[in-house]
């Protein structure tokens, strides 16, 4: 079978954020440190799926964090409209994840069995960590369940040929990272699992953490996924839009490789 494209989508942007809001015990705490919102689109042939599905301008303004395009309109540049994907990959329920599996009523959603417990279990008695989660998400996820349109996943897992997932926890318990098989090699669409190449370059947790350990372990585990270190994207870094080709207004293509080094944090 032949290689994936993939493709970083930017559907949003927060600027008004600090080091401190990204690192545990950073030297710099104050210091700004700017964070985008990414969806990620696999394409082979007439094949796509979907990691992630970003949040709407609803979700926008109860967070005060609006988007700078909607996810489904993200796409029409791709050709897609959000009835034709029926895949997407939830990498984990955070808002900012899964705050639009609403606007794609077709598709069939790939999560680990973790994070659904997770998300409807007892930790979420806790406002810190129920804080980065919204009810009416997880209960989407729920209905999907109730439809026969969840496929979960125990560790590790195939969604396609070329594509499988891998839980990683940390920053959520059933956080996932997706390998994907690209004519550069495998890529690790790390999520959450590292928010920055800075995050597991040096080796840094990011605060929000339902478990510090796993997801230290998660750096490792990440770099193992990936065929080179340029082939780790992490979830929301600026960075992304430096290291990899332009595709259209707000999409960067990733499965050529990094156009240039990986930043050094020594």
């Amino acid at each position: 079978m032949s290689d994936w494209e993939v493709f970083a989508i930017r559907y949003a942007d927060r600027l008004a954020r600090v080091r401190g809001d990204s690192f545990i015990f950073d030297d710099a705490h104050d210091a700004p440190h700017p964070m985008d919102y990414f969806i990620w689109l696999l394409r082979r042939g007439d094949e796509a799926i979907l990691v992630d599905t970003g949040y709407d301008a609803e979700e926008g303004a109860r967070r005060d964090r609006p988007i700078l395009t909607d996810p489904r309109a993200a796409l029409a540049p791709f050709g897609l409209t959000p009835e034709q994907i029926k895949t997407v990959i939830v990498t984990h329920l955070h808002y900012d994840h899964a705050g639009g599996l609403h606007l794609f009523p077709a598709a069939q959603l790939h999560m680990q069995a973790a994070e659904m417990a997770y998300a409807t279990g007892p930790c979420m008695c806790h406002d810190v960590l129920r804080m980065p989660f919204t009810g009416d998400h997880i209960c989407e996820a729920v209905k999907r369940l109730y439809q026969g349109r969840v496929v979960f996943h125990d560790g590790d897992g195939a969604v396609a040929e070329g594509v499988t997932v891998h839980r990683i926890g940390g920053h959520s318990k059933g956080l996932q990272a997706v390998r994907v098989r690209t004519s550069a090699g495998w890529l690790c669409l790390a999520s959450d699992a590292t928010h920055y190449y800075e995050n597991y370059l040096s080796g840094k947790p990011f605060p929000i953490v339902a478990d510090v350990a796993e997801m230290l372990d998660g750096f490792a585990t990440i770099r193992r996924l990936a065929s080179a270190p340029g082939l780790v994207i992490p979830g929301h870094d600026p960075l992304v839009r430096d290291l990899f080709p332009k595709h259209g207004d707000e999409a960067w293509r990733l499965s050529h490789g990094p156009q240039g080094p990986l930043p050094s944090y020594d």
